[in-house]
């Protein structure tokens, strides 16, 4: 094994030389958010002596698991912790090796998804090794504070509880990525955000965040958009969530004392009572001192200004999430469950109408009324400020008994070019899918590196009306002119 030492400001970390890149895994941002600082804004590491071992990755979030992921974790190869706020590096091999003189790298940053409850930088899927190598880029993925941990509105109760942690945890680590990043080769002034799914949620939020402002320069954002929930909705689930756990307005030291797994469990408990499985008890609130505007509102207003964007959406979303085999349930009400998804829609029975009342139908509605229309939302509002380039990932496998539609979430094996991981679903990676990977990378390093995504042998223009111009992935690649027009004007955009 051959190591690799950076000496940044807060002190000398080693790192591991693998497979043509450098990484360093589990370097710490923050001071562990634990006792006084258990729901409090984080607080920047600070310096350390000596030599840092970097080798091994930081510890997840305390989160559900599912089977697989239950497995590892009593297996000792995944841990967690409420200690998890570290992050993790990839940079090619030469450019940390070489000369330090060297021109400094754009760097992406990565923001995991999991509905603000799940997920961690560390998942095998995330990892950066062809991304850096392919692009010539830094590449770091972060973890935040998830579920009750992260977003449990908590201002309201005064000293130093705060709301929206687990976005501070993100603006924190970008404040460490501006401080430190130079040291690994990368460009400080030339750092790009993504993320897919509640991490692109979370990129809509961070966009509006005066807080987050200088922090980056790009942003990609893939299946997720503005999302937040008011603060009286908030109030109701903090009080749930207290009673659950037995703690009165006169005893709230005692929610630094109590064990974090009772705060997971009183969380999990919470989600219960909600009976919608699909609603997000915890993400993103309107806060004053955090996040004072809903993100699409602030990206109207220009709070974004400057800020090219690269978003976009797969061609099935919700079929991840409501699938074939579930049973439909009769008494389900399709006009009710599209304002669930989209209260701002005002015709409501005609743009239900467009859905049957199937399983099937659902799943388009969610893809459709959830993930379609607020990205469109989206990406409207931030083109009269920045230029906006939009995409939709529509790759399937025909036979697969999941992957015959393109769901939520699976484009990120394209994107990092870990397709060796989708095996665990039955897939062998082909050739075609190969290519499709390198055409996806390409136009995410173009747009890290220059602010503008490229495909070779495709012209992609930037998204405004009345075009609305959008490049298809798939087995071949194309750009489309305002895909699925009818079914965007019923749900009135």
């Amino acid at each position: 094994m051959t190591t690799i030492e950076v000496n940044m400001k807060d002190g000398t970390v080693k790192g591991q030389q693998l497979n043509g890149v450098s990484v360093w895994k589990g370097i710490p941002y923050a001071k562990p958010p634990v006792d006084e600082l258990r729901f409090a804004a984080p607080v920047p590491f600070g310096q350390w002596e000596g030599v840092r071992e970097a080798f091994h990755f930081g510890p997840e979030n305390i989160q559900p698991r599912q089977n697989g992921a239950a497995a590892e974790l009593a297996a000792g190869t995944r841990l967690e912790s409420e200690d998890c706020l570290y992050l993790n590096v990839w940079a090619p091999e030469s450019v940390v090796a070489g000369d330090a003189a060297a021109a400094p790298l754009p760097v992406m940053v990565w923001i995991h998804g999991g509905s603000f409850l799940t997920g961690a930088g560390s998942l095998p899927f995330y990892d950066g090794s062809e991304l850096a190598k392919r692009g010539n880029v830094i590449v770091v993925t972060i973890n935040y504070r998830l579920g009750p941990f992260g977003f449990l509105h908590l201002a309201p109760l005064g000293g130093s509880f705060v709301s929206n942690a687990g976005l501070l945890d993100q603006i924190a680590a970008l404040e460490w990525v501006k401080n430190n990043i130079a040291a690994f080769g990368g460009d400080p002034a030339a750092v790009t955000i993504f993320g897919e799914s509640a991490g692109s949620m979370s990129i809509a939020a961070l966009l509006a965040m005066p807080k987050a402002k200088g922090l980056y320069s790009r942003a990609i954002m893939q299946s997720g958009a503005s999302q937040f929930i008011p603060p009286q909705q908030a109030d109701g689930i903090r009080a749930g969530l207290l009673q659950l756990l037995g703690i009165s307005p006169s005893e709230l030291d005692k929610l630094r004392t109590v064990p974090a797994e009772h705060i997971f469990a009183a969380g999990e408990k919470l989600k219960e009572q909600a009976g919608n499985r699909l609603a997000l008890l915890f993400q993103p609130v309107l806060d004053e001192a955090t996040l004072p505007q809903p993100p699409l509102q602030a990206i109207h207003e220009g709070a974004a200004a400057d800020i090219p964007l690269l978003i976009g959406t797969n061609l099935d979303e919700g079929h991840l999430f409501i699938r074939p085999d579930m049973p439909f349930d009769d008494n389900i009400d399709m006009s009710e469950a599209l304002t669930f998804m989209a209260p701002d829609i005002k015709n409501v029975a005609a743009a239900a109408a467009a859905y049957p009342p199937t399983t099937d139908g659902q799943a388009q509605m969610m893809t459709e009324a959830f993930f379609w229309r607020s990205s469109l939302q989206f990406a409207t509002a931030q083109y009269e400020h920045a230029p906006v380039w939009m995409y939709r990932f529509d790759w399937v496998l025909p036979e697969h008994p999941l992957l015959h539609k393109s769901i939520h979430g699976i484009e990120i094996f394209f994107v990092f070019n870990t397709l060796e991981h989708m095996q665990s679903m039955g897939v062998t990676p082909d050739e075609s899918m190969q290519q499709l990977a390198w055409r996806m990378q390409d136009a995410w390093i173009a747009f890290a590196k220059q602010g503008t995504p490229e495909v070779e042998n495709v012209a992609w223009p930037a998204y405004s009306k009345p075009e609305r111009s959008t490049l298809i992935f798939n087995h071949s690649t194309e750009v489309i002119t305002d895909p699925d027009a009818q079914k965007r004007e019923l749900l009135e955009l």
